[in-house]
């Protein structure tokens, strides 16, 4: 059992020397996760709350940006960051790229903050004005930002989110996702932005990102997190569902058995800042299925930490996150 929770030979995982401190933990042994768990992560955030742009030069020293969409979204989540990130892409010309992409990428939050999660006939006609204006200018930005680092996939990522949001359709959405395949045909989170795209809901056909999922599957290696694919396309399939219980068969419960057990709990997985989102989509995903052994195992692994996505799809997140923490 040990080696099934911890890896080979029952070893637990290695102590990462950059870790945060776990946080007081509420009652229900539960706590959020913060900047990815990461110290450095955290002074990159907090220098970017400050508006210091060298302190946050200094700070993504250890990441790649151009790569690591985690690290990026966590400067894209912060507010305030617009109110700064502007005069480093004009005066910053040796950095001006990584400057572009960063207020790329927070314009683009910005504009879905503005739009806000309601259902597209309950957007108001300002919201929908403000919302393409911040979705213009990021795409101006992340375009150049592409345009001057061809390397990087990280724009890539972020244009798809854009295009879905414009509504510029399959024929632009699939060049974007080309070039992002292109770059990385394994990265996750291009994959993951596919499978929204891929509902119902955006213009899709019912099965159709299942099927992408699957594909993506097959071509990963073992210990790869891009296993954590089929974990969200079940969880979307179950959002467009009218079925509370829809993901709750033998089929889909093995099915995702075994991708938690070809990525994330595979002995070769590597656990890189913000590994606890992976496993927070599997949590998720194995208790809408009503799976009752390797949820154990997610869990366990997680000791409590909780990342707010996929969980929003609820409308209380964080009881839910506990609920199903208890139960499993």
């Amino acid at each position: 059992m040990l080696g099934k929770l911890f890896g080979r030979g029952g070893e637990r995982p290695a102590v990462d020397p950059h870790a945060l401190p776990v946080p007081h933990r509420r009652k229900n042994g539960m706590y959020t996760l913060r900047a990815l768990g990461d110290e450095r992560v955290l002074a990159l955030v907090e220098a970017a709350d400050a508006g210091d742009w060298e302190d946050v030069k200094a700070a993504l020293a250890p990441f790649d940006l151009g790569r690591d969409h985690q690290v990026l979204g966590e400067l894209a989540d912060l507010d305030g960051v617009q109110d700064w990130i502007g005069r480093a892409v004009e005066e910053d010309k040796e950095h001006r790229a990584t400057a572009l992409l960063i207020s790329g990428t927070r314009y683009l939050s910005w504009g879905w903050e503005a739009r806000t999660t309601a259902r597209a006939v309950n957007v108001t006609q300002e919201q929908w004005r403000v919302f393409h204006e911040r979705l213009h200018i990021a795409e101006e930005q992340l375009f150049e930002a592409a345009e001057m680092r061809p390397e990087w996939i990280t724009p890539w990522r972020r244009l798809l989110t854009s295009g879905r949001g414009m509504s510029l359709g399959p024929a632009v959405n699939g060049t974007r996702l080309d070039a992002a395949r292109r770059r990385d045909p394994l990265d996750l989170e291009t994959h993951v932005e596919w499978v929204t795209q891929l509902q119902p809901r955006w213009g899709g056909e019912r099965g159709e990102a299942l099927a992408f999922a699957r594909d993506a599957l097959g071509r990963a290696p073992q210990g790869h997190r891009l296993g954590c694919v089929i974990a969200m396309a079940h969880i979307e399939d179950w959002v467009e569902s009218d079925r509370e219980d829809c993901l709750e068969t033998p089929e889909i419960q093995a099915e995702l058995r075994n991708a938690a057990d070809h990525s994330v709990l595979h002995p070769a997985y590597a656990r890189r800042p913000g590994w606890q989102h992976d496993l927070n989509m599997f949590a998720m995903a194995l208790s809408l299925a009503g799976e009752r052994h390797t949820v154990r195992r997610v869990f366990q692994a997680l000791d409590g930490a909780y990342t707010s996505w996929p969980w929003t799809f609820f409308a209380e997140p964080e009881k839910q996150f506990a609920r199903y923490q208890r139960r499993a």
